[in-house]
């Protein structure tokens, strides 16, 4: 087992001197939601402490096992806000709390109003006790995605689309050139329900003594009534929230008369009031392993927060931290997390370049997945020693797609015309007037082809296989991290814990601490930058990875990071 004692800083957890109070019972309430990754700019940064950052927990919660004045913990669980690989993260976390000998108690009012249950009732599987409202359900009622096709409409209205993917399992244009799944589209999706469910259902049937076939009946009858869900054994206790408290409290408190009541802080309260603030960089802090976080769609320029909400990973700003974290002698290793569904081809490859020349540089570079690390979100990993995905990570989507929308015909129908002067053959190749004609098929066809082939060349070097060998589980098919594992893409299931362990085992160097990177002091931004090298100085370029396709491609909902997306939006219900 993974010693997560040992992951997060060794700072002194008795600074701010003895308590005067009883045993510290630890809180988190997930129905707030969490946010994965800080803000890079101070007043952002400043407004966002208010949130509960995901790896905060988690660390929290470690720091708490660890802690003779921590007694227990207790979650009040809500999924929502949270998928499928980091629920599974944050279940090993809990686990290793319970390990300790100490309460983790998980309470709820209903997992699921009428069902959408499945990943919050899931869990609270990892906990030593579940509490459920007398009133509340049990949703677990089974995985499904469901995909939306416009062809039928986009018909209707003379719109065209024209485009091309590699290969036929790339299928994020097909709710724009199809009316259902086809073949390859049902076969992938199926996998990925197939393979998350049954991992629902072996937790499940694991931790609450019961067998297999029983869960699945069980599942066939939900939503589960409160009463019911307790005579099967799915829950411990119906209780309200006050019931909930009153018996954590009760049995941390001492067995003297005059012993003092339990107290409560929040997880991540109780872990930053543990944590040093960042110091300036001309600070020597010491040895360490860093932590480069990036998430969202994948495009040149710097990361941002996308205007419809959600996080930008923009390759200026990571490969700034990668050679930052290459030129800092007190770094001595990498565990770079990802969390994202791809995008520009070439903002990818960059990222994967400068994670390549930090290992080349001998600094080991440890990839590890969040929920979602496909197409795009998997060709950065490429550059580092090894890849840890959480058994329901979404990854592989090694492909490659493009197309345009053709509008003429029905501009036309409205009455509306337009003319054009060009100069070049393909000068309107991308324009959504016309589509393609035949020299420009072969261009487009030439470019997926190229960028495929280079894309497969890279995953079989990475990974020490034969180009046929990757195309075989790539074709723009999207995996379980449990199947990518069983086909070579992923070395190893776990999360940040597991990529930490590699790290400090590919260094040699015993337990060294673990550190976001880059850790921004207020100072830094005050002094000069010295050079394009400086990771203050990061450039401020914002481009778009569709190029003139930028507004088409909103307008259809395409993935506005690029061509190497993974298909659809992620949403297990």
């Amino acid at each position: 087992m993974v010693d997560l004692a040992k992951i997060t800083e060794p700072l002194s957890l008795n600074r701010f001197g003895p308590r005067s109070h009883g045993p510290l019972v630890l809180e988190l309430d997930l129905t707030e939601g969490v946010v994965d990754e800080s803000p890079g700019d101070p007043l952002s940064q400043l407004m966002n402490r208010r949130k509960q950052q995901y790896l905060e927990v988690l660390e929290g919660i470690r720091r708490g096992a660890r802690d003779p004045g921590v007694a227990a913990l207790i979650v009040r669980v809500d999924a929502r806000h949270l998928g499928p690989g980091k629920v599974q993260e944050l279940r090993d976390t809990i686990a290793d709390f319970r390990a300790t000998g100490k309460p983790a108690v998980a309470w709820a009012d209903t997992f699921g109003e009428v069902g959408d249950g499945n990943l919050s009732y899931y869990l609270a599987t990892a906990f030593s006790r579940i509490a459920l409202s007398p009133t509340g359900l049990v949703g677990l009622s089974g995985l499904m995605s469901r995909a939306t096709f416009y062809k039928g409409a986009l018909d209707k209205l003379d719109v065209r689309f024209e485009g091309g993917a590699r290969h036929e399992y790339k299928n994020a244009i097909n709710p724009y050139t199809q009316t259902a799944y086809t073949d390859a589209h049902r076969e992938a999706i199926g996998r990925i329900i197939e393979s998350m469910n049954d991992q629902v259902v072996e937790a499940v049937a694991t931790t609450r003594g019961l067998t297999t076939e029983r869960v699945r009946e069980l599942i066939d009858t939900a939503p589960i009534l409160a009463r019911e869900a307790l005579e099967a054994g799915l829950v411990d206790r119906l209780a309200y929230r006050d019931e909930v408290y009153a018996d954590l409290f009760a049995q941390v408190r001492g067995e003297e008369e005059k012993s003092p009541e339990p107290a409560l802080q929040f997880v991540v309260r109780y872990h930053r009031r543990h944590t040093a603030p960042p110091k300036p960089k001309f600070v020597d802090d010491g040895d360490h392993i860093a932590l480069i976080s990036a998430s969202g769609g994948i495009t040149l320029g710097r990361s941002r927060r996308s205007p419809l909400g959600g996080a930008v990973m923009g390759s200026d700003t990571v490969c700034a931290a990668f050679r930052a974290a290459r030129q800092d002698p007190r770094v001595k290793a990498v565990v770079f997390r990802v969390d994202s569904g791809g995008g520009s081809a070439i903002a990818s490859d960059l990222i994967r370049r400068e994670s390549q020349l930090t290992r080349e540089a001998g600094k080991p570079v440890i990839t590890t997945m969040g929920d979602i690390a496909g197409s795009g979100g998997y060709y950065v990993a490429l550059g580092s020693d090894a890849i840890v995905a959480q058994p329901a990570t979404i990854t592989g989507s090694i492909g490659v797609l493009t197309g345009k929308p053709v509008l003429g015909a029905l501009k036309e129908r409205f009455g509306i015309t337009s003319d054009s002067v060009r100069q070049g053959a393909h000068a309107a190749m991308f324009d959504s007037e016309e589509g393609f004609s035949t020299s420009e098929w072969e261009r487009l066809n030439t470019l997926l082809d190229t960028i495929y082939e280079d894309f497969v060349g890279k995953v079989a070097a990475a990974r020490g296989r034969t180009w046929d060998e990757i195309h075989a589980v790539a074709k723009g098919r999207i995996w379980t991290g449990a199947d990518a594992e069983e086909r070579g893409l992923v070395d190893e299931l776990g999360g940040v814990a597991t990529a930490v362990r590699l790290a400090r085992d590919r260094v040699g160097a015993g337990a060294l601490p673990v550190r976001s990177f880059p850790r921004t002091h207020p100072l830094d931004r005050l002094r000069q930058h010295e050079s394009s090298e400086d990771l203050a100085a990061e450039p401020q370029t914002v481009l778009s990875a569709w190029g003139p396709l930028e507004h088409m491609a909103a307008r259809l909902g395409l993935p506005a990071a690029g061509p190497l997306s993974m298909p659809g939006t992620w949403e297990i219900r």
